[in-house]
């Protein structure tokens, strides 16, 4: 069992960090970096024993082309920066995960254009590259996405982990993803790519369950499973990371995050954290529980 960090950019805004709409987490780079190696190190002292570069929100969909095109290795390199401060400043043994971010954004598969993914992937991976520990592609919602953005890794033998983020409707016959590909579909993928780990993330701890059940009869067994779920209300197919900033569900508190992280324990999950609006404190009753 590993124990992830927690969502970045609601947890930014909670402290005071300078955070608005359409740069979301990005906006703490330039203005506060301080801060994210502060909230980093929070996650580590609450238990997590992998932290994401806070890089997510470092794409045109959030920051524009222009600033993009001008300066996404700068501020990739920031965030490596800061989360290789914090894990120094631990003295624990934590691995960094490269964030490979939904490069249209978060929940548009329909928005996905192959040509232009290559050249908006590759200043970001050949950034992070010589400091990760592994490549996360997070809040996936297409299989073409994982893809083209997998074929532009190093061919070196660092672990790959996908996460996909899954259609927020609770009473569907069969978990989907955003895009409408099932989980058959995902598990084809993971077995053709050779990924060391699928997970499911930025959706309601409700879906996630259903989705893990089916995708552990379907993988090999040395293919880890794994969760960290947003604290959002459902999202529909017409939302987007920055269209307004979500309000947080009141009733997701550690301890009902940790009844639904048991239950993916007891399916079969061995990498757990949090997505958006799950902090320090979910991952703390997390880590005292699950690490037990």
């Amino acid at each position: 069992m590993k124990i992830l960090d927690g969502g970045f950019g609601r947890e930014l805004a909670r402290r005071g960090a300078p955070f608005r709409q359409p740069e979301w987490s990005a906006l703490a780079l330039t203005e506060a970096p301080e801060i994210v190696k502060e909230v980093h190190l929070d996650f580590i002292r609450a238990g997590a024993e992998v932290i994401t570069t806070n890089n997510y929100a470092v794409v045109p969909f959030h920051i524009g082309q222009d600033r993009f095109d001008n300066e996404v290795r700068y501020l990739v390199q920031v965030a490596v920066n800061q989360a290789k401060l914090a894990v120094a400043e631990s003295d624990k043994d934590v691995l960094i995960a490269g964030c490979l971010p939904p490069l249209f954004g978060s929940y548009r598969a329909d928005l996905f254009k192959q040509a232009e993914a290559q050249k908006l992937a590759k200043p970001i991976i050949e950034t992070l590259s010589p400091h990760v520990d592994f490549w996360l592609a997070e809040t996936q919602s297409c299989i073409a996405e994982v893809e083209t953005v997998h074929a532009l890794l190093p061919k070196d033998d660092r672990d790959f982990w996908v996460s996909f983020t899954l259609q927020d409707e609770i009473q569907q016959e069969k978990p989907l993803l955003r895009s409408g590909e099932n989980i058959e579909q995902v598990a084809e993928l993971l077995k053709r790519l050779n990924a060391d780990a699928v997970l499911f993330n930025c959706c309601q701890p409700e879906v996630i369950l259903q989705a893990i059940v089916a995708i552990r009869k379907l993988l090999p067994d040395h293919i880890q499973i794994g969760a960290y779920a947003n604290a959002f209300p459902p999202q529909n197919s017409e939302a987007t990371a920055n269209d307004g900033l979500d309000e947080v569900r009141a009733d997701l508190n550690p301890d009902l995050y940790l009844k639904f992280a048991q239950a993916w324990k007891n399916a079969g999950a061995t990498l757990i954290g949090g997505c958006c609006g799950i902090g320090p404190e979910h991952i703390s009753t997390l880590s005292k529980f699950l690490k037990q």
